[in-house]
């Protein structure tokens, strides 16, 4: 699936970790949706941000390797969650998935409330976002690249 020129996209988290990883997953994501080309530069939620600084402190990325992912924010334009049309949605996404037991973490609610918002597509390589797909939010769901000879950086310093 291709973006249309000039619609918004949301960065989802596991995408801003493939691109601060400049992994195979990462490099063809930029490759396929040329996202630092983009008239309209790619949106990225206060979740995703602290869900992203979180994750490197998790895996003991050193002071060099945590300011990749913040050169790469840097360049992306910041979606506060505390919007008030964000919070709205959240909680109708929160009541509709609790109602039905539809399976989504509370930051992957976050997320699509803000896309939703923007009217943005999100690109995800989660499959959390399943059930909001087409009822909520555009989602294009890229499948990670199997993990060979490239590894999650745990205790790079």
């Amino acid at each position: 699936m291709n973006i249309q020129l000039g619609r918004l996209v949301l960065l989802d988290t596991s995408v801003v970790v493939h691109l601060a990883r400049q992994d195979f997953t990462g490099r063809e994501i930029e490759k396929r949706f040329n996202l630092t080309g983009r008239a309209e530069r790619p949106l990225i939620s206060t979740i995703t941000e602290g869900e992203l600084l979180g994750l490197a402190k998790y895996w003991k990325w050193g002071k060099a390797k945590i300011g990749i992912p913040n050169a790469i924010m840097d360049e992306l334009v910041r979606v506060e969650a505390s919007h008030r049309e964000i919070i709205e949605i959240y909680a109708e996404l929160y009541a509709e998935g609790r109602s039905n037991g539809l399976p989504c973490g509370e930051n992957d609610l976050w997320i699509a409330a803000t896309a939703k918002a923007a009217n943005a597509v999100l690109l995800t390589c989660d499959d959390h976002f399943d059930w909001l797909h087409s009822r909520h939010i555009t989602r294009i769901y890229i499948p990670e690249a199997p993990k060979q000879s490239e590894s999650a950086p745990q205790n790079e310093g």
